[in-house]
């Protein structure tokens, strides 16, 4: 079922936006070129990736009741940027504005089990799991398993390779936990939807990923994977879209097993580090599909104008250069383009940009993104 109809809305009109990350900044970006506002939320410090490029940055707690009052009261529209904020933050009421994506999404995908099992209702393929009641169930699982915290896991955190007995000692007893088959992966991929307030569904082509420490490390699509593949994917992608009655951009993350299998792992119900290449490679990148989709605006167009690659530029980069990294010499290279996050602290693992290259073939298009991020440090 569509969201009830309404009047799109017009350039000038406020978008809220919960979450202050690079994400926000994106889509706050997005928004001033088209003419909207931007309103962000979330607990600082100030001043945030977002907060720098938003119209107006409020600094407080997601469920600060004052805060989020005079927040929804100044906005025509709330969206996210980080699925972990209370979904009551994203429930203001029919008389508030509304929230897209929902509530009910946002919370599904705040928690692995209730996440499972949304996919299983909706006849989505994931990997065999199961609820741990106690660390110590994960024997009747059976090993090998991956152990995860229920909620508020990213970028491999709170994850644990089981193989044995002797491993279950190192699980958490303080946090509810989820079991999931360990399966020997040919590739990872994801794909990004998005839904209109009309019903209409658009994808992306399918994005190939690789991850070096549980962080990802670079993407290029269209995917080096088969067609079968690549059709199984945006199938599962839209058909996720459908259940949820989604009203924004989701990220569906999946595997590719060695036995041809392509399941579901994780969904992202916003922007997706994956979909940044859309910015340069797209008609529509997914910040501009999510913010027509939150201003009950019409879908714009995804087929790619080239092939594209990524590689994410963490702080280890600055570490490596000793400091400043050559910019010069990255954007030497041909068909390469520079985003940074507007962040001042360049920790190990911490995301502080991202590269991306265009060029006729996607081995070409990676090539030239990965030799760009190489002489970032030469």
């Amino acid at each position: 079922m569509a969201e009830r109809p309404a009047v799109p809305l017009p350039p000038g009109s406020t978008v809220g936006v919960l979450g202050t990350g690079q994400l926000g900044r994106m889509l706050a970006l997005a928004a001033r070129r088209s003419g909207y506002r931007t309103v962000t939320l979330g607990d600082g410090p100030s001043p945030t990736p977002c907060g720098q490029v938003a119209d107006r940055e409020v600094v407080a707690p997601y469920d600060d009741p004052v805060a989020l009052a005079a927040f929804r009261a100044e906005v025509d529209v709330v969206t996210i940027e980080f699925e972990n904020v209370p979904a009551a933050s994203l429930d203001a009421g029919r008389d508030g504005p509304p929230a897209r994506p929902s509530a009910r999404v946002a919370s599904t995908c705040q928690n692995r089990a209730r996440e499972k099992a949304f996919l299983r209702d909706a006849g989505v393929p994931t990997v065999r799991w199961a609820d741990l009641t106690e660390p110590e169930d994960v024997a009747a699982f059976g090993f090998p398993a991956v152990v995860k915290t229920a909620a508020f896991g990213y970028d491999g955190k709170g994850q644990w390779r089981v193989h044995g007995p002797a491993d279950v000692a190192a699980l958490p007893t303080d946090v509810d936990l989820v079991a999931e088959e360990l399966v020997d992966l040919a590739a990872e991929c994801s794909v990004i939807v998005a839904r209109g307030v009309d019903g209409t569904v658009v994808t992306y082509p399918l994005v190939e990923n690789h991850h070096t420490d549980h962080i990802l490390d670079w993407s290029v699509a269209p995917a080096r994977l088969p067609a079968p593949v690549a059709a199984a994917a945006d199938a599962h992608a839209r058909r996720i879209a459908e259940a949820f009655e989604l009203v924004g951009v989701l990220a569906v993350e999946l595997f590719v097993t060695t036995a041809g299998d392509v399941v579901v792992n994780e969904l992202a119900p916003r922007p997706h580090n994956s979909g940044h290449l859309t910015i340069e490679a797209a008609p529509t990148s997914q910040f501009d599909q999510q913010l027509r989709a939150a201003c009950g605006l019409p879908l714009g167009a995804t087929t790619p104008f080239r092939p594209a690659a990524m590689a994410n530029l963490l702080g280890d980069v600055w570490v490596a250069a000793g400091g400043e990294p050559d910019w010069a010499a990255a954007l030497a290279v041909p068909g390469v383009t520079l985003h940074l996050y507007g962040k001042t602290d360049p920790r190990p693992g911490r995301k502080m940009g991202h590269l991306t290259a265009l060029a006729d073939t996607p081995d070409d298009a990676l090539a030239r993104v990965l030799a760009a991020r190489s002489a970032l440090v030469h």
